[in-house]
């Protein structure tokens, strides 16, 4: 029997440049916003937890361009979380949060679609996020636009249109955790390396979305990210 393998990395467009950034590993950072943390049960500055996603759960979205994100199976409850995203262009262990912005590629606006009844059954019964957070396209992404372009991004507005109706809107220096801080800890418990993307949390306002409805993701110096549920 003959087999065929794609081992090829999903590339993510890269603003002003024909190049593609290919995607290693994706970590999301659970609960960051102090606002969406209340919302979802907790409060106060815990420490940081991490979740991860495949690879190729990305939908990369070009400039100008719509994508299209296929509502998933054995869900009634699909929801939309607005999040800025890092790329990391070096790894490695326990870096310093003073180095930490040494190892940023760029930002960019992503979605971390979540089927929130089966995150919420999992976390009844103590088990992993995967069915609820890790399925196919769930990780929809606009063009990384490099860190030379923008610097640092500690703060800006973050907003989520859906259906020209604003849900999530909030700012980026809200987030409990600091893009520097979320790079430091993850390296304490991962090698991390160039290809990684960081979904860094979202504001508040998560809710559903159903099939056929428009979203509409921003983040101040990064542009927009147009996808349909489809």
């Amino acid at each position: 029997m003959e087999l065929a393998f794609s081992c090829a990395k999903p590339l993510i467009p890269i603003a002003e440049s024909d190049l593609g950034f290919p995607v290693r590993r994706i970590y999301c950072v659970g609960r960051n916003y102090a606002e969406h943390a209340r919302e979802m049960g907790s409060s106060g500055r815990e420490a940081p937890f991490f979740f991860c996603k495949p690879a190729d759960a990305v939908v990369p979205v070009a400039t100008g361009s719509i994508g299209s994100v296929a509502y998933p199976p054995a869900t009634q409850d699909l929801q939309h979380e607005v999040e800025l995203v890092v790329a990391l262009g070096q790894g490695g262990r326990d870096i310093a949060v003073a180095d930490a912005m040494d190892c940023v590629f760029g930002h960019a606006v992503g979605l971390d679609m979540t089927r929130r009844d089966l995150q919420k059954a999992a976390k009844e019964k103590g088990q992993p996020w995967e069915v609820g957070k890790a399925f196919d396209q769930s990780a929809p992404i606009g063009p990384i636009v490099p860190v030379t372009a923008t610097g640092a991004l500690a703060a800006g507005a973050i907003t989520l249109d859906v259906n020209g109706e604003t849900r999530q809107q909030g700012d980026l220096s809200d987030m409990i955790w600091g893009v520097p801080e979320i790079i430091s800890h993850l390296s304490h418990l991962f090698e991390l390396a160039p290809g990684d993307l960081i979904y860094t949390g979202t504001p508040a306002g998560v809710g559903p979305v159903v099939r056929g409805d428009h979203l509409l993701g921003r983040i101040a110096g990064l542009g927009e990210l147009n996808v349909r549920i489809v």
